[in-house]
């Protein structure tokens, strides 16, 4: 089957939380599973442990070892930038096309397969592509992560509207709640869902350390798939 591609309404909007836990969630019903997140910016090799790749493999159960995060994110950047500069800081340029022939190989794996995005959708990967271009090269379905910070609902909608003007199918959204103020979670799910309509809608609370999604909300998306 097709991979799915994780994508968010912008940063730290709870993408890699999101991915890992469906992960963990695909592994203890036995399903084969496997997550990769091409492009991470804000990379410290002094802190791997602490990294977006380091959680996908601690999910998926393997080693964070320098292969295990080649074979997930062969496109590392120091800088916490978009794409296209922090590639520039280091004298890089990301190779799109090699971007889209890796990141299909990967999506067309034995199981399920997440490919997590960099970002929001329209964060730029070099001079002439954005994380849109990417996804619309792929052409699998799409998983949109949002956060429930004050400002998340117009973010969210025009997220999607800009998805369904490139004719991407959009498997669902998911809400993570944000540690910033706004509307409850609740109730920005509900208004996000009653202007995305059919597109099912979920919310997922905030967790404490330790702990994980509950099973239920995660089945729910999990139907996504």
């Amino acid at each position: 089957m097709p991979g799915v591609f994780v994508t968010g309404t912008g940063t730290d909007v709870g993408k890699t939380f999101v991915t890992a836990a469906l992960v963990r969630h695909l592994r203890a019903a036995d399903r084969i599973v496997d997550a990769f997140k091409p492009v991470v910016s804000g990379f410290d090799a002094a802190n791997v442990a602490g990294s977006d790749p380091a959680v996908l493999l601690a999910s998926l159960g393997r080693p964070v070892s320098s292969d295990e995060i080649d074979r997930i994110t062969p496109w590392r950047f120091t800088a916490p930038l978009s794409p296209d500069l922090a590639a520039k800081a280091e004298g890089r340029a990301l190779d799109f096309n090699a971007l889209v022939e890796f990141s299909r190989d990967a999506a067309y794996g034995r199981g399920t397969v997440f490919i997590e995005g960099v970002g929001g959708i329209m964060v730029p990967l070099d001079h002439t592509h954005t994380v849109l271009d990417w996804m619309s090269a792929l052409r699998i379905p799409v998983l949109l992560v949002a956060g429930s910070y004050l400002g998340t609902i117009s973010h969210t909608l025009t997220a999607l509207h800009v998805l369904a003007q490139r004719n991407l199918e959009i498997a669902g959204v998911v809400v993570s709640e944000s540690l910033t103020p706004g509307a409850s979670l609740d109730d920005t799910v509900a208004t996000i869902a009653r202007f995305a309509v059919p597109i099912d809608v979920i919310g997922v609370p905030r967790t404490s350390p330790g702990s994980d999604v509950p099973p239920e909300i995660l089945s729910r998306i999990g139907r996504f798939l």
